[in-house]
């Protein structure tokens, strides 16, 4: 059994030492968990047909690396004019973000390579793990049960007598049943106009004196708009809190019932609108649909116990970094576009890292008025549907470009050719497909009955750079690169493909029809749920963050 710290890295990946690390001071722990990692498909994993090859590694390694630098696009916009499709998908941008926030509430894995397995990505020559190893070395430091634990901790300490929980500082001291949200910066030294609702400044992640985060998961204040997701989780289940209160008095006599309906409240809300707003925006009509109603077909507890399925982790449901625009129309201080009067700066990508804890706010103690986020330009479906600037990026193989050159991911004590890697996410996310046996693309869709892509199909849409790094992968295809492409050609980039719709769905609804909690075995939906104050129920991400006061 490990403790998870509150500070992960980037992607949830972390050396194991990390585990052990004292954070802010203290020997602080939130959750006591380890679960395991598995194969939805161990027979293809232990085929090597199945499989890229693993002879002659070094030359294979080298071909993933030009495939990983083709994948940027180096016509990807940066600058003050608006961009035009093709890069524009039908996606409200948050569902970028809700991705990665929804990945921290249940996957973190640990890379025990360093000291266990003696190899690891970095190298210019690795082997390929056996299976059996990966299953037993790599370990997931999260519950896959859409349970909020990176928002709740191990719960409030309730009770003074009772030992303090470790999460007992996530929580307000005058009403512990609430959490603690942090109050944004207003200076005259701030330019810029307020956002809406202007007379609100609790929009900010709460704060220590070195400005990191007092959440669960250290991850959710990595980049901006996830770090404001979050505040909208603390938002929501603080104005549940409320709702109970004022509507449920017989949930509300004491605090350890008021606490416990709030938050199972919360979970459920959470949990519809992943199945029903989030993964029915990103997978091919009728399949969720077709799960609920028809069963699982592939995901099955392994010894009658959940685990995160690696085709997933390590490849399907890393579409979203597809996803990420390389700026977005934030608000109206700062945006992508032209205005007048001007925007204070174009908020391009990299900036993202900048105003968070870790980034340091420029100098300001929390995060600045003037960037806090207008979520009505990235959760409007309406916009998103013109393909403009209010969307995704379209689900394909091409990355922006600040992928390539996350600075963040920079550590001083490697060489220069390993932080090449590691700023490179593309190479990254290739390589480790690699390392840890992921099925092809082809043979994963074997496996689904659905039509592989042709050579064609393949290369459709490329650039020459793209179908000549492509060429060595043309029978056996990274099944990453397979699922981005899958989409590009056969869903126009507006949701997964096939093969990536059906991984992603068993696994979401796999994990939730086999959590006795969840929403999905409690015959719930959100007409039992809380209202806005004009009676509208919660059932798309718009309607929570109004909820939540963040959104007008």
């Amino acid at each position: 059994m490990q403790s998870i710290p509150f500070q992960f890295s980037h992607g949830g990946y972390i050396k194991e030492e990390e585990v052990t690390r004292s954070i802010e001071g203290t020997n602080a722990r939130a959750i006591d968990v380890e679960t395991d990692f598995d194969y939805l498909f161990p027979e293809l994993a232990k085929d090597p047909n199945s499989l890229l090859p693993a002879t002659n590694t070094k030359d294979i390694i080298a071909k993933l690396k030009a495939l990983g630098d083709a994948m940027i696009d180096s016509t990807d916009f940066s600058g003050p004019l608006p961009p035009q499709a093709p890069i524009s998908s039908k996606i409200p941008p948050i569902f970028t973000y809700l991705g990665q926030f929804i990945d921290h509430d249940i996957t973190a894995n640990t890379d025990r390579t360093a000291k266990n397995l003696k190899t690891d990505i970095t190298n210019e020559d690795f082997k390929p793990l056996p299976p059996s190893t990966v299953i037993e070395q790599l370990k997931n430091l999260r519950r896959p049960t859409f349970d909020l634990d990176s928002v709740y901790g191990d719960g409030p300490t309730l009770d003074p007598s009772q030992t303090p929980t470790e999460a007992k500082g996530f929580y307000q001291e005058n009403d512990p049943v609430k959490l603690k949200v942090g109050q944004a910066t207003d200076s005259p030294d701030i330019q810029g106009v307020k956002i809406p609702p202007e007379g609100d400044l609790m929009r900010d992640l709460p704060r220590g004196e070195d400005k990191r985060a007092i959440i669960g998961d250290s991850r959710n204040d990595e980049n901006l708009i996830v770090a404001q997701l979050h505040v909208a989780f603390l938002r929501f289940h603080n104005a549940v809190v409320d709702w109970v209160r004022a509507n449920e008095p017989e949930n509300a006599g004491d605090n350890v019932t008021l606490f416990e309906r709030s938050q199972q409240l919360v979970r459920w809300h959470y949990q519809w609108l992943v199945i029903n707003d989030f993964l029915k925006t990103l997978t091919v009509k009728g399949t969720v649909d077709s799960i609920l109603t028809g069963g699982l077909k592939f995901y099955k507890p392994r010894n009658g116990e959940l685990f995160m399925p690696l085709e997933f982790s390590v490849a399907a449901y890393r579409f979203g970094h597809s996803l990420i625009r390389g700026a977005y129309d934030h608000n109206r201080n700062f945006t992508d576009r032209p205005l007048t009067p001007p925007p204070l700066a174009i908020s391009t990508f990299d900036l993202l890292f900048v105003f968070t804890g870790k980034g340091g706010f420029r100098g300001s103690p929390t995060l600045p008025f003037n960037w806090i986020i207008e979520w009505n330009r990235f959760a409007d479906k309406g916009r998103a549907s013109i393909r403009g600037r209010n969307s995704a990026r379209r689900i394909d193989t091409r990355l922006t470009k600040f992928l390539s050159d996350m600075q963040n991911e920079i550590d001083p004590s490697k060489t220069q050719a390993i932080n090449d890697l590691l700023k490179h996410l593309a190479k990254r996310n290739l390589l480790r497909g690699y390392f840890l046996s992921i099925p092809t693309g082809q043979s994963l869709a074997d496996k689904l009955g659905v039509k592989r892509l042709t050579a064609e199909e393949l290369q459709r849409r490329n650039s020459s750079q793209m179908n000549q790094a492509l060429a060595p992968f043309l029978e056996k295809t990274p099944a990453w690169y397979y699922i981005l492409k899958e989409s590009e050609i056969r869903a126009n980039g507006d949701s997964l493909g096939e093969v990536g719709s059906r991984i992603v769905a068993e696994t979401f609804i796999g994990l939730m029809r086999n959590d006795p909690s969840s929403f999905l075995n409690q015959d719930w939906e959100p007409s039992q749920g809380v209202k806005l104050p004009n009676g509208k129920e919660i059932r798309e991400m718009a309607d929570f963050l109004k909820f939540a006061g963040v959104m007008l």
